[in-house]
């Protein structure tokens, strides 16, 4: 029997696993996925040595991952509705467990973006069914938040931790096990995943809508390679002003397909239901800034004051354990003071962070230079995570949960793509032609001033958009 939105999911016959369980290969396959955003960051000095590449592809290293990663979810979103959640993330994860074992071997700049493209289309694969398969598990309501907000604290967590991940794989072995440490890692997953998730799917026997998929996926990443070319071209050259176009073109064409096809990969009606909209507005927007920050944080360190990769990922601990404190925090708060104060308040508390980080210098203490600006910054984006995850996620009908999971983990990695490729730009302006430490510091400073604009506005946007408190449709 096929299932209306008013019906439950289909699920297998098997007895179904402790919520727990279900919870903790979710949020294994979350920290996998979100680690692998930030993990290389402190391996880019030696991935340049090694293979030879430029500013440019230092860059497109980070990007090419997140660039598929944010283009290809909704269409794992949507896959997972379709075809099952547990099919899906053990597809997702396969693809991303092998994508490693080739980035880790890779032995030319090409191969090795390849492979991060592959991680990235695997992880788009795994990541909506993470938090599909643990909304299906818990009831909505503070259960839901409890779960979702210890999934929020995992992801922020992997991406916290891939800093001292990849120094300590670094500095030990070399830059390419921090992708090879996924390889062990995946396979265990893998094998819990198989032996105890229950099956889900919507069954509602649509197809999936792959030229919407590729449009988007082909409209931002043009946009982002766009946007990496003012680093040499300038916002006036031709160079520049094609490729933003042509990925202006190619969104605007993804919007007329999905207002027409029968079938959407994102269903535009969703963008009428104010949560659903505002919330991935204020993730797409807040995003851009905070994605940036491991990305100049692990240059400064070792560009600048010279800590060693292993220096360079231990140096932000102190980041890693704020950003769980607040998303574990922030459930609490929520039930007092809403979804939208906290949300307000964790941007307004990154704000300052970053506001702090921007007067960096070249010669300064650890405690000023590193530890407690970034303490306020994953503070507060951990605050921020968690209400609005439980925003944009509230009463989705099952047949919709993959699609919303998918938007949510796009609007904050695409937005983090994005801002990546402007603010790369924004600091080589501020570094000029210089290459000394002052100049590269002059460089980072101002990205982090310019995302501090970001998050004030953020903060303005949430606070008039946003819903007071999460409720169900």
């Amino acid at each position: 029997m096929l299932e209306t939105a008013d019906t439950p999911p289909l699920i297998s016959r098997r007895t179904a696993p402790p919520t727990w369980l279900v919870v903790a290969l979710a949020c294994a396959g979350q920290f996998l996925v979100v680690l692998d955003v930030s993990v290389v960051n402190v391996a880019l000095p030696s991935i340049r040595t090694d293979l030879g590449l430029g500013a440019s592809g230092l860059q497109w290293v980070v990007n090419a991952y997140a660039i598929a990663f944010a283009g290809f979810m909704l269409l794992g979103g949507r896959a997972g509705d379709l075809f099952g959640r547990k099919r899906m993330f053990l597809v997702g994860l396969g693809l991303f467990t092998l994508a490693s074992l080739g980035g880790g071997l890779a032995q030319d700049g090409w191969q090795l973006l390849l492979a991060r493209a592959a991680q990235g289309l695997g992880a788009a694969v795994l990541a909506p069914s993470t938090l599909t398969l643990l909304t299906a598990a818990v009831p909505e309501g503070a259960a839901r938040a409890r779960a979702i907000a210890t999934w929020a604290a995992v992801g922020a967590g992997g991406g916290a931790a891939g800093g001292l991940v990849g120094g300590v794989l670094v500095d030990v072995l070399s830059w390419r096990w921090v992708l090879l440490i996924n390889v062990p890692v995946g396979a265990v997953v893998l094998a819990g995943s198989l032996r105890w998730l229950v099956e889900s799917r919507a069954g509602d026997g649509r197809r999936l809508d792959l030229p919407g998929a590729l449009l988007v996926t082909a409209g931002l990443g043009t946009l982002a390679y766009g946007i990496s070319r003012t680093q040499e071209k300038g916002w006036t050259a031709a160079a520049t002003l094609v490729p933003l176009a042509a990925g202006v073109l190619l969104v605007c064409l993804f919007l007329l397909v999905e207002a027409r096809t029968p079938a959407p990969l994102m269903p535009l009606g969703l963008l009428r239901r104010r949560p659903v909209a505002s919330a991935n507005a204020a993730m797409l927007v807040s995003g851009s800034a905070m994605f940036c920050m491991w990305y100049f944080m692990t240059l400064y360190a070792q560009n600048v004051l010279g800590y060693s990769p292993l220096a360079a990922g231990a140096a932000l601990v102190p980041s890693s354990l704020a950003v769980v404190v607040g998303s574990k925090v922030a459930p609490r708060l929520m039930r007092t003071a809403g979804a939208r104060s906290v949300a307000v308040l964790g941007t307004l508390v990154a704000a300052g962070g970053f506001a702090w980080q921007s007067t960096m210098s070249a010669h300064e203490a650890y405690v000023t230079a590193i530890m407690c600006p970034g303490i306020l910054m994953m503070l507060g984006g951990g605050l921020a995570m968690t209400p609005l995850a439980a925003l944009a996620t509230s009463g989705a009908a099952h047949h919709e949960a993959g699609v919303v999971s998918g938007l949510v983990n796009t609007s904050r990695t695409m937005g983090g793509s994005l801002g990546l490729a402007v603010m790369s730009t924004i600091a080589a302006t501020g570094t000029g032609t210089g290459t000394g430490p002052q100049a590269l510091t002059d460089g980072y400073a101002l990205a982090f001033r310019a995302s501090t604009a970001v998050l004030l506005g953020g903060a303005a946007l949430m606070l008039l958009w946003l819903p007071r408190r999460v409720s169900a449709h």
